[in-house]
């Protein structure tokens, strides 16, 4: 008799963080907050962003506790927090600490949109936007990774700590944590892919990034390959012993363990918010609203940015329209998500791109009212996405390079109704467990076309078979695993790697 695995969820990573951490504090580091106050007519709301960090995180702090620092962009933050830039949050059943660091316009222009991404963003994704390596820029974003190191060693005040660092705007903080504070914990997750040596070779400051991150004791990517990567990129550009069996870095007399995390998403929760009579009323309402009865209906959500492949999708669905004409008034694509980092001229461009298809499609193939695509760059609520996720017969995640994408996971734990196909790029994480999805290659514009028909006329025993499959396999690993994961090679790896070396 097969035995299944139990299936981790909110209380039993609770008794495991209570378990592991013991006194120490639990710090979360990260550029995004996971609430944001607005101040609309004098009275203070707040809003979650979109995003896998955040999605990923929250569900995290909510059972540990402990404080997350961010930087507090939100217009009506400085009126939400205390005299120590403090809120307990979330805010309608407070759990843990959001702590706020404020920057200057200059220093969010400089470390948010200079260094990292218009530097650390295209040279980590294989999406052919060439890296911009700017030295004032870079000068920022050192003094910005040492205010949030400040806040940080306040915050801890000398107390056992587990510091837990996010993504690539904060490369410097574990060097500069572990310099000020050596016996504190400290771990980090890199939510991008890690590029080859080759690709990261031209970064002009690649030994301080690398040294940076080796200040952690756990340094965390999504698959191996990236972890591949990053071990022959420290090998390549530090004199730094490397272990690939073990996944190993011995730098400057410490150890740092270097492993694979594959993200994912509150199963369990998503599974239950697209059951509610809400995202039923919305689903009517946008059927009425965008007139899409008797529709076949595929899907595209994402944030706008040049990696998601969005204008890879677009021709492929009007190659499908061209190929397939019997499918013209009956098969609509929905393209929804919000602009991101309109100041940089990569997004900018690519806004234009999109525009221009949109406007070629739907002229060539649109008639008497009736737009084959339907675009929403706006950021919608979730009940609005959760009731496109549920309406949609496919969709499409066709990333050049990812270093996970959630949204794969959330339309399967969308699912409840147990239909629905993926189309999905091989270039992202979620591609190696979600393999019942079609995958396809999204500059194949052909293959991708024929996968778009092949996801329309799929009958429902075969969708349901895949999606079952997928939806097990996101249960399974589900964030609160995640978590527990990161959360034991963190706490028990920094133990063994603290011991002292031979010859030491």
């Amino acid at each position: 008799m097969i035995t299944k695995a139990p299936v981790w969820d909110k209380e039993a990573l609770k008794r495991l963080a209570q378990r592991e951490l013991g006194d120490f504090k639990l710090v979360i580091v990260s550029n995004r907050q996971p609430y944001i106050h607005e101040l609309i007519e004098g009275k203070l709301s707040y809003a979650v962003p979109s995003g896998g960090l955040t999605t990923a995180l929250d569900p995290l702090m909510q059972e540990c506790g402990g404080t997350w620092i961010a930087y507090g962009g939100g217009k009506g933050d400085w009126a939400a927090v205390d005299e120590k830039n403090r809120i307990m949050v979330p805010p309608d059943d407070p759990a843990y600490t959001l702590r706020l660091v404020w920057l200057t316009e200059e220093q969010e222009q400089g470390y948010y949109y200079g260094f990292s991404n218009e530097g650390l963003w295209p040279l980590c994704h294989n999406a052919y936007t060439e890296p911009v390596f700017d030295t004032k820029a870079w000068e920022t974003y050192k003094d910005v990774n040492q205010d949030f190191a400040n806040q940080v060693l306040d915050e801890i005040d000398g107390r056992p700590a587990a510091v837990f660092t996010q993504d690539y705007h904060l490369a410097l903080l574990p060097r500069l944590i572990r310099n000020a504070e050596p016996d504190i914990i400290t771990g980090q997750f890199w939510h991008i892919p890690w590029p080859s040596p080759e690709i990261f070779r031209i970064c002009p400051w690649q030994e301080e990034l690398l040294d940076g991150m080796l200040g952690n004791d756990l340094m965390g990517f999504h698959i191996g390959d990236h972890c591949n990567n990053f071990l022959s990129t420290v090998a390549r550009c530090l004199d730094a012993q490397t272990d690939q069996e073990y996944n190993l870095v011995k730098y400057r007399g410490d150890s740092t363990l270097v492993r694979p995390f594959p993200i994912s998403v509150d199963f369990e929760q998503i599974n239950q918010d697209a059951q509610s009579r809400y995202v039923t009323e919305e689903m009517d309402r946008l059927t009425d609203e965008l007139d899409l009865g008797g529709m076949i209906m595929g899907l595209g959500i994402d944030r706008i940015d040049y990696t998601k492949g969005i204008p890879h999708r677009l021709r492929a669905f009007g190659r499908f329209l061209g190929k397939y004409p019997e499918y013209l008034g009956k098969v609509v694509f929905i393209q929804a998500g919000v602009m991101s980092r309109t100041g940089i001229d990569a997004y900018q461009l690519l806004s234009d791109q999109i525009d221009q298809l949109l406007d070629d499609i739907n002229s060539r193939f649109g008639y008497a009212g009736w737009k084959p695509i339907i675009y929403l760059p706006n950021d919608l609520p979730n009940v609005t996405l959760m009731a496109l996720r549920r309406m949609a017969r496919f969709c499409v995640v066709s990333s050049l390079h990812d270093g996970m994408n959630l949204v794969a996971k959330e339309y399967a734990a969308s699912r409840f109704d147990e239909d629905g196909v993926l189309i999905l790029s091989p270039f992202t994480g979620s591609a190696l467990e979600l393999t019942d999805a079609l995958i396809v290659n999204p500059y194949a514009t052909e293959q991708f076309a024929d996968a778009i028909c092949d996801a329309v006329e799929m009958p429902l025993e075969s969708r349901r078979a895949r999606m079952i499959n997928m939806r097990s396999i996101v249960r399974e690993n589900n964030i609160y695993k995640w978590a527990a994961r990161m959360l034991v090679d963190l706490m028990q790896g920094s133990r063994r790697s603290r011991r002292p070396m031979a010859g030491r």
